[in-house]
């Protein structure tokens, strides 16, 4: 291969390296959306928790209350039995006891009223909280639906540039050596989509390693691909 067939070839790989580094960045950009699409759920569903706390809350109260009202009907059912038994009874001492023992049990009726009127007050704090909470979630739903949206519509506009890139990638392919594009694409492959850099201050553009001034020598003189010692990238010096 002539020097100048080289150089054309140099010129052709630098054209593609321009295409493959957009491609490379691109779909690295584009693999990280599923998990910023999860992140942006994963963050409503946690301010989402505030909302399930203060619906258990709200059920607790009402399971509570439930059993409060229970209690009270047996105590009423208890108070209406004792009530009943007291023109059965024979002593005055027992006619006593059995009044303590109704006046004890209203008390304790008072007591179980007294929980459930707190109860309902405490329902209805809750409602108030759980009706707040509904409506700052659903102001949350809209902004992560439209950051969802926005990601997803930022995928679809990679994903045109990603064929825009490989089709100006595919025009130029006829025009390299096959031999040499293999090369270029087991480096491309393996070196995170940087398979050709250019000699900057006598340093590999790739890796930053030193460059032997004997290497580069044989770079300018153009009679085979030179690739850096260190990171096995193809070099070549900018004209």
């Amino acid at each position: 291969m002539t020097v100048s067939d080289l150089k054309n070839q140099i010129s052709n790989l630098i054209k593609i390296q321009e295409f493959d580094y957009q491609i490379y960045s691109l779909s690295a950009k584009k693999a990280d959306k599923p998990q910023e699409i999860k992140r942006l759920s994963d963050a409503f569903e946690l301010k989402k928790q505030n909302l399930v706390l203060l619906e258990k809350q709200s059920l607790e109260i009402q399971k509570q209350r439930k059993e409060k009202e229970l209690e009270l009907a047996a105590n009423a059912e208890g108070i209406k039995k004792l009530s009943g038994q007291l023109f059965s009874l024979k002593t005055n001492k027992e006619f006593q006891t059995m009044q303590q023992q109704i006046a004890d049990a209203k008390a304790d009726g008072s007591v179980i009223e007294e929980r459930i009127l707190v109860s309902f007050e405490e329902a209805d704090k809750i409602k108030a909280q759980i009706d707040s909470e509904n409506i700052k979630l659903k102001e949350e739903e809209k902004i992560y639906l439209q950051q969802k949206k926005d990601v997803e519509s930022s995928v679809k506009e990679i994903d045109d540039q990603l064929v825009q890139l490989e089709t100006q990638r595919k025009q130029i392919i006829p025009e390299i050596d096959p031999k040499i594009f293999q090369e270029y694409e087991r480096i491309l492959s393996s070196r995170e989509g940087l398979a050709i850099v250019p000699v900057e201050h006598n340093s590999c553009g790739g890796c930053h390693m030193l460059v032997p001034p004997q290497v580069i020598n044989l770079i300018k003189m153009y009679s085979h691909i030179i690739t850096c010692e260190v990171c096995n990238r193809i070099l070549y010096i900018r004209e």
